[in-house]
């Protein structure tokens, strides 16, 4: 196992962290303890530090089952993770009621690393009217939590907004040689490296999509390398190359994805992909792209819609649904993650986006066709 320095903590940190929202699980859809417990275990015994939960995985059984499998020793060999759950706050109070309901579910009297959870501007705006800096200062002065970061899920202004509000000591994004122009991407990474924060990368293996079903045309690319390695290897090796990243989250469902990604990053060191197999990535990301139906940027110059269209999510979406040949888990996480009053069923084709779009993109279309694809009862 490769270890890299946090920046603001100088903790000691694996690049692979275990991340627990996809523990393995029984056919009526709880949590096969036993078998996690042995995974994560297996993998702190093998090196792995940092151990990733929150509130909601699992329909909040994550982070109990979390605790136990960290008796008999296990806690003191990790640093632990865990986020306030930002949806639920509606006042001062209820950070402290969240945060210690964690620590009794942890069986912990501290946080190592605590993440303010799934910040947009919505729950951001929200959390600073309750005084969410406030909560922050006290709970690193009174011992609850070692260290304080958020986690990220909008378009790249708003991050730069949030990482200037606070003193904070690391930030978690998505990131991955596919997704680096959305949400925080490139550009957020190197901001926030600029501030000095340490830097957690979630969904390297986008859920998994860049490592299953891979298309003929993406594996003759990976085959042609002189060094074979496989999807999740090219992805992890191109993450790790990145010496400002300093570790990754897995959410791994299986003993044979823990070990596999052991392996992986025992080789985990920065600058040590050549430029051929730089170029190999570059040439399979390109391949993925221009799989993509529409081309947006997510600039948001089309929001807001006067209908309440999330477009640039719905657009996001449909791409997916293209870019990996999965309509029906890109249906299910369309209905899953926009809501119905900002779906493309909403649309009412009155064209103010189109006449915003800078890439002059047919955006109407695209929105029936969504509507059709996604909001229908058969695919």
């Amino acid at each position: 196992m490769q270890y890299r320095t946090m920046t603001k903590t100088n903790d000691r940190i694996s690049v692979l962290g275990f991340g627990c929202m996809r523990f393995p699980t029984l056919s009526d859809k709880t949590i096969d303890e036993p078998l996690a417990t042995k995974m994560v275990r297996h993998a702190i015994d093998a090196g792995v530090n940092y151990i990733d939960t929150a509130w909601p995985y699992h329909q909040q059984m994550s982070e109990p089952v979390v605790g136990r499998i960290l008796l008999d020793g296990y806690r003191d060999k990790v640093m632990l993770a865990t986020k306030l759950p930002s949806w639920y706050i509606t006042n001062r109070d209820d950070m402290d009621t969240y945060l210690n309901k964690q620590l009794e579910k942890l069986q912990t009297d501290h946080i190592d690393y605590y993440l303010v959870h799934a910040l947009n501007r919505k729950l951001w705006k929200n959390l600073t009217s309750h005084q969410l800096f406030d909560f922050l200062d006290a709970i690193k002065k009174d011992g609850r939590v070692r260290h304080v970061g958020f986690s990220f899920h909008d378009y790249y202004p708003i991050f730069e907004t949030i990482v200037d509000s606070y003193d904070w000591d690391f930030c978690q994004i998505m990131y991955n040689y596919i997704d680096q122009d959305w949400q925080a991407g490139r550009r957020g990474l190197e901001y926030a490296t600029q501030k000095g924060l340490g830097v957690i990368i979630m969904e390297p293996l986008r859920g998994g999509k860049i490592t299953q079903n891979i298309p003929e045309d993406i594996q003759a690319l990976w085959d042609s390398a002189t060094i074979k390695r496989t999807p999740a290897a090219w992805a992890i090796h191109w993450l790790l190359n990145d010496k400002r990243i300093h570790l990754l989250l897995s959410g791994m469902s299986t003993m044979e994805q823990v070990i596999e990604n052991l392996a992986i990053c025992d080789y985990g060191i920065p600058n040590s992909l050549t430029t051929d197999e730089l170029d190999l990535v570059e040439r399979v990301r390109q391949t993925y792209l221009s799989r993509i139906k529409i081309g947006c940027t997510a600039c948001e110059y089309c929001l807001p819609c006067p209908h309440g269209v999330a477009i640039p999510s719905c657009l996001n979406s449909y791409n997916s649904a293209f870019l990996f040949n999965d309509v029906k888990q890109a249906k299910a996480e369309y209905l899953m993650f926009i809501p119905e009053k900002s779906r493309a069923s909403q649309c009412v084709a009155c064209g103010e986006c189109e006449d915003k779009c800078p890439q002059n993109l047919s955006i109407m279309d695209a929105l029936a066709q969504i509507k059709v694809l996604f909001e229908t009862e058969e695919l």
